[in-house]
């Protein structure tokens, strides 16, 4: 069993933190809440502080925040059903776009590997994939392939390919056409309540969802042509639930992260507890095995919303919570 040592509680939201996400080069960090602001934490001398606070740019809860790939833009999504861009071109952070068009809450914002693309998902069902160039964003997408209320999207770590979860149980895959039309060429259907969030793998062949069923499932795509000889139709890879991790949450499981670099997977929960997995050493690749090698109690005092490892430096786990806290986080084995 490995160990999750608290380094630093951040305080400073008032009431409920959403979401945390680090800079691409792992040296500071976003997080944002339920009283409209974002605020960008840094490590000076061995401690997180507060650098920044962005106030300005919500009327309603930022639900989600996202660094750009370059690590020079912040989009937000807000309940104020608009999705905020920041830069600091000016010397510090201002919100310089704001891209409206969805009808209710925006839940959840993804940059695409290449930073040209941006998605963003919403009560309102719908799914839109905006073009980003030279600070001009134009929407070219607006898909609406699910039945109810879309609560997460994440882009490939590679791939122009998007996921999305949702309130109606299912996980949905998009790519570009040979039309430049943004189509659905997989539906993933296992989960039995509504499905939070999910994340890529190192490599973006396979993907865990963690779900309001309580439960973890890994899914692992099947090219056309590939060794496992699954079947595959109109030269579309097809997805398949490989594995199912039940019986280690007691409560709905909010988010989860695949960190890229050690292979951990993290999970946050409403029963207040971080907890993280690995895969077997003698794992099938096509009926993998995974074990919990490390559960935190009480983590925080409330629902644990967001669990994010950083990019760059192994272990190092940030978490948000019900409870107004951000946390930082070290796992070792």
């Amino acid at each position: 069993m490995g160990s999750l040592e608290l380094k630093q509680s951040l305080s400073g939201h008032k009431g409920r933190v959403w979401n945390v996400c680090w800079h691409p080069k792992g040296n500071s960090l976003a997080s944002c809440g339920e009283d409209r602001t974002i605020r960008i934490w840094a490590n000076e001398s061995s401690k997180w502080a507060v650098k920044t606070i962005l106030a300005e740019g919500h009327q309603r809860t930022v639900r989600e925040v996202s660094w750009s790939p370059c690590g020079n833009y912040i989009a937000s999504a807000s309940f104020d059903a608009t999705t905020a861009i920041w830069d600091k071109k000016a010397g510090q952070f201002e919100c310089n776009v704001t891209l409206e068009g969805h009808e209710h809450e925006v839940k959840s914002v993804s940059w695409s590997r290449s930073g040209q693309l941006l998605a963003t998902c919403s009560r309102d069902k719908s799914v839109w994939i905006w073009e980003a160039a030279d600070d001009e964003y134009e929407c070219a997408s607006v898909i609406s392939c699910h039945a109810q209320d879309v609560k997460k999207v994440k882009w490939h770590p590679h791939e122009d390919t998007l996921a999305s979860a949702s309130y109606d149980d299912t996980v949905r895959i998009f790519k570009e056409d040979a039309y430049s039309d943004w189509v659905c060429t997989a539906t993933l259907n296992s989960h039995t309540s509504t499905v939070w969030s999910l994340s890529f793998d190192s490599t973006g062949n396979r993907l865990a969802t963690c779900s309001d069923d309580k439960t973890v499932k890994i899914w692992q795509e099947y090219k056309p042509g590939n060794e496992a000889g699954i079947s595959t139709e109109n030269n579309e890879s097809v997805w398949k639930c490989c594995c199912t991790l039940s019986g280690y949450h007691s409560r709905p499981i909010y988010d989860i992260d695949w960190c890229k670099l050690t292979g951990l997977i993290a999970t946050a929960c409403g029963d207040d507890i971080i907890r993280i997995f690995r895969e077997d050493t003698d794992s099938n690749p096509n009926q993998p095995s995974f074990s919990m090698v490390c559960t935190t109690d009480d983590a925080h005092t409330q629902d644990v919303n967001s669990v994010q490892w950083n990019p760059v430096v192994p272990g190092q786990l940030a978490s948000a919570s019900d409870d107004g806290l951000v946390k930082i986080w070290l796992y070792s084995e």
